[in-house]
């Protein structure tokens, strides 16, 4: 398979993800920022384009469009928020937003209710997984109006707010209304957790967010009651968010007096060093942290902390290399900054952000796609260390600054299966419309249930199951091409009942059931399993 069709599966994401990143926070200290004068220079020009231009301009909005600019001079993370954008982007991490309580996806130009939150507004009024929504209040989310942006703006709202939702489910002819009032809905950070084995505990951490410390110490303490003495912290994806929850989760398994991680910047009140406590409930449990290229900012620091410790093993690809924290400061319209005050350090003394250059034109964002050109995600022998940066762990193992986390066991991207069919139906959509369309045949006969071997079993044989999915992507414009299908033939069928099993049963069983046979989880739990430690790997 040649990877030139893995990268067009790849770019869009890798891409979305490098920018993501980059207005995500290390640490969140509100201040107000008092409206001073501008520089003599530039309020002259601007009075000058006021009163003399051809055309009336608003300076206001010149300077709203140079804003950014001026902040992506100073570093890739340094970050203007609008006013009209500073809910929303806010409200991933702040703990809870106010809306509706569901999970969608926008299928073929239509909104489709995927989960319906345990106990929220939607749940309450009866609307089910499945449910297409038309309409909220008199705006149209079908067609062009299903856009991602245009369901947050009029699903969220304020909190006892009413909307009107237009609704039409599988089965029945004709739609249905609810009147939804909104309420508070919780960010889940904490995607899975559940048992692999008896002894063997599974938990994946999405996002740092504000409650994602006490979201990990519940799964924690749960998975132990249930016989877990063994655990694998899942960091895949993790772009960062809060660093004091990434601290409180490091000290539940160090011991008193460990550094965790510490902050330099230019003032003193910059400087942060957080050393462990010795109250951590789990200092005893073997560890197994995972880990790839999109792992960032907070995730980095937990597992940079784990690795510099001795504490357990750290398995992947390297991560992405984010050692800027940035504060938040508030501006009088509401709209805020959030600006580069530190760089943080692992125990070790690293700083594992990666080189940039300021206003380099969007390279830093290509980072990502430059690895992959030179088999980073295949090849550890492909990895550019910088030798010069020679940190030792407290166990005396070496360990290297100058750009993310490398991995004590790097475990390669996986591209079995992967073949022009594969890229063509998944970049066009089709496999989790085709499951959504099997969930809505077998939702019904699930009812309450969460039995997953039961959804699994009641599925026609993996023969059929294909077969009905070649048609669907022939009937969709996708022809059916048998050599390269046979080769993709495993990997379409775990895609296929992985989002199936998501759509009907939530994203918790989803994990459990695509774990099976990710290569990662199944060498973490080998090593775990054959009671390896890092010392062990010292040389």
């Amino acid at each position: 398979m040649k990877r030139s069709k893995i990268l067009y599966i790849l770019t869009p994401l890798l891409f979305m993800a490098g920018i993501a990143i980059g207005v995500l926070i290390g640490a969140s200290f509100k201040k107000q920022v008092a409206a001073g004068d501008l520089p003599e220079k530039y309020q002259q020009i601007l009075d000058l384009i006021s009163n003399e231009y051809v055309d009336d301009i608003s300076v206001d909005s010149l300077l709203e469009m140079n804003i950014p600019d001026l902040l992506s001079y100073l570093d890739p993370h340094s970050a203007y928020i609008p006013a009209t954008d500073f809910e929303d982007v806010n409200s991933e991490l702040e703990g809870s937003f106010s809306g509706i309580g569901i999970s969608f996806q926008i299928m073929k130009d239509t909104v489709v209710a995927v989960e319906i939150i345990a106990g929220g507004p939607a749940q309450k009024v009866g609307m089910l997984p499945g449910d297409r929504i038309l309409m909220a209040d008199t705006v149209n989310l079908t067609g062009k109006g299903a856009t991602q942006e245009n369901v947050f703006k009029n699903l969220r709202g304020k909190k006892g707010s009413n909307v009107s939702l237009k609704v039409l489910r599988p089965g029945m002819a004709k739609p249905v209304v609810y009147d939804v009032i909104r309420g508070d809905i919780p960010v889940n950070s904490v995607d899975a957790a559940y048992l692999i084995d008896p002894k063997t505990g599974y938990i994946r951490v999405g996002k740092f967010a504000r409650n994602t410390y006490q979201e990990f110490l519940d799964a924690l303490l749960k998975l132990r009651m249930q016989g877990a003495e063994k655990m694998v912290i899942d960091l895949r994806g993790n772009t960062g968010g809060y660093m004091d929850q990434a601290i409180n989760m490091a000290n539940e398994f160090l011991p008193r007096g460990r550094r965790i991680v510490y902050t330099k910047g230019r003032h003193k009140a910059d400087d942060v060093v957080a050393n462990s406590d010795g109250r951590g409930s789990f200092q005893d449990m073997q560890l197994v942290v995972v880990v790839d290229e999109i792992s960032a900012s907070a995730s980095e620091i937990f597992a940079g902390a784990i690795q510099d410790n001795d504490r357990g093993l750290v398995i992947g690809r390297r991560t992405f290399g984010k050692g800027l924290v940035q504060n938040q400061f508030m501006l009088p319209d509401n709209s805020a900054i959030r600006l580069t005050v530190a760089r943080y350090y692992t125990p070790s003394g690293r700083s594992i952000q990666k080189i940039y250059e300021r206003g380099d034109g969007g390279k830093y964002e290509m980072d990502l796609l430059e690895r992959y050109a030179h088999g980073e995600f295949y090849n550890a022998d492909s990895i550019h260390l910088d030798k010069s940066k020679k940190f030792k762990t407290v166990g005396g193992r070496i360990v290297y600054g100058g750009g993310g986390i490398m991995p004590d066991i790097f475990v390669p991207g996986d591209t079995v299966g992967v073949t022009s069919y594969y890229t063509e139906v998944s970049n066009s959509g089709l496999i989790p419309r085709f499951s959504m369309q099997l969930a809505d045949r077998y939702r019904k006969a699930m009812g309450n249930s969460k039995d997953m071997e039961k959804l699994l079993r009641s599925l026609p044989n993996d023969n059929a199951l294909l077969q009905q999915f070649v048609n669907y992507a022939a009937a969709e414009g996708v022809p059916a091409r048998w050599y390269y299908i046979n080769q993709s033939r495993a990997l379409l069928l775990r895609q296929i009942k992985a989002v199936l099993v998501r759509d009907i049963l939530g994203f918790d069983n989803y994990f459990r059931f695509i774990n099976r046979e990710d290569n990662m989880i199944q060498r973490a739990v080998k090593e775990l399993q054959a009671g390896h430690s890092p010392i062990q790997l010292r040389k």
